[in-house]
């Protein structure tokens, strides 16, 4: 499988993608990290939350770059370092986009749920796919069932509809965001449209992310049908 030209093709663009979009989006924050701010990352989570009478969710700080997420589980939006105390563009964006996760799990956003329902199945999935297909497709062109072929598909199928399910969570998350940025003062003008330059570059690693994964679901697919049709 590691030396078809098919699935070379598919993974070097892949690479290739997702290393271009990785290279703009840290040019971008790069230079939105040199943007001033009245307000901290921190602060403009408090601010945020508040607004969306949120009360029940802590901003605290998370080690390490790279590292912001909202935590629906303990009810925190963790900013890192940079982020945290920072004043700039890029860490107001990154800090309100993750207070539109949190805005989201308070008022039910149902492809949130949706996706928090898929993380079992993902995890089972993304440790025993790569397994399972590897197996599977020996057996398949050694002539032998093509069931286990078959499984490694449904579990690698799984982390792709997760991939594609992200897409929307994240969007809306970064939609929430500049929204309640401009709404509320905090960035308007140049300020706002650098936060919406920085969050659609952060979405579009999770859009290659996706395609990504579509595209060596089809080629697992065409394997399969490749061997079906060789019996």
């Amino acid at each position: 499988m590691i030396y078809d030209p098919i699935y070379l093709i598919i993974t070097g663009a892949a690479m290739l993608a997702s290393s271009l979009v990785s290279a703009q989006l840290k040019r971008k924050f790069t230079k939105y990290s040199q943007e001033p701010m009245p307000i901290s990352g921190s602060e403009i989570a408090e601010r945020m939350l508040h607004e969306n009478g949120i009360n029940d969710v802590q901003v605290v700080a998370a080690q390490g770059m790279l590292t912001d997420h909202y935590d629906p589980t303990s009810r925190t939006v963790n900013l890192s370092e940079p982020v945290f105390a920072s004043y700039t563009v890029a860490a107001a964006a990154v800090a309100a986009h993750e207070c539109g996760h949190a805005v989201q799990h308070a008022q039910h956003y149902s492809m949130l749920g949706l996706r928090s329902s898929l993380v079992p199945a993902v995890n089972l999935g993304s440790k025993l796919a790569p397994i399972v297909l590897m197996i599977g497709i020996g057996l398949a062109f050694a002539g032998h069932n093509l069931t286990v072929l078959l499984i490694g598909i449904g579990l690698f199928a799984a982390t792709t509809l997760f991939a594609f399910v992200t897409l929307p969570v994240e969007f809306d998350a970064s939609r929430r965001a500049l929204a309640w940025l401009d709404r509320s003062g905090a960035a308007t003008g140049l300020a706002h449209d650098q936060a919406k330059d920085a969050l659609f570059w952060a979405a579009m690693t999770y859009v290659v992310a996706a395609l990504a994964s579509l595209s060596q679901l089809l080629y697992y697919i065409m394997l399969f049908a490749r061997a079906r049709d060789r019996r």
